[in-house]
């Protein structure tokens, strides 16, 4: 298969503004990607988190290479996916970096647990899957960061928690039939 030639743009601030309004239009999970070891702890709010395959268990997650917190999530490598859920907005926003809460105050809040991989698991998370990134790829403005998971645990309750048209909305778990 060859590669398709890259279109021209005549402006590409119009067109990256036109795709960052595209991508406000595409309702997506917020998650809270946390590490921790010789390199750091820290964390994010992302919603460029997309499964890739269940043999092994594998997930991309995207961080811009220009956070000052890539550096510790390469170093380490060891990571956590916190889906969150619906009542989290204020995680998500602290960790969004919204909020005027150190790292440190971040994560001494009282919804954190350590993981079987020592990096930050949040307690009452929709799903969590632990990992270590076994592979990345320098795409554009991010790196995109294979996780084969080793650890994953589910609720089977709790509404989501989504970012949509630039702000974030609770989504109610639908109710089961009867």
């Amino acid at each position: 298969m060859s590669a398709m030639p890259r279109p021209e743009y005549a402006d590409i601030e119009q067109v990256r503004k036109q795709f960052r309004q595209a991508m406000s239009h595409l309702g997506a999970a917020v998650n809270v990607i946390t590490t921790a070891g010789t390199h750091g702890r820290c964390g994010i709010t992302a919603s460029a988190v997309c499964s890739v395959t269940d043999a092994p268990p594998t997930l991309l997650v995207c961080i811009n290479r220009s956070s000052a917190m890539h550096a510790a999530f390469a170093g380490n490598r060891k990571v956590c996916v916190n889906v969150l859920p619906g009542h989290q907005e204020q995680i998500a926003r602290h960790f969004a970096g919204l909020t005027q809460l150190s790292m440190e105050e971040r994560f001494s809040l009282p919804c954190w647990n350590e993981g079987a991989n020592g990096v930050p698991v949040l307690r009452d998370a929709l799903a969590s899957l632990e990992g270590i990134i076994v592979e990345a790829k320098e795409v554009g403005s991010h790196s995109v960061m294979f996780v084969q998971t080793d650890t994953i645990r589910v609720r089977d309750d709790g509404d989501s928690l989504i970012y949509f048209d630039r702000n974030f909305h609770r989504v109610p778990r639908a109710c089961a039939a009867q």
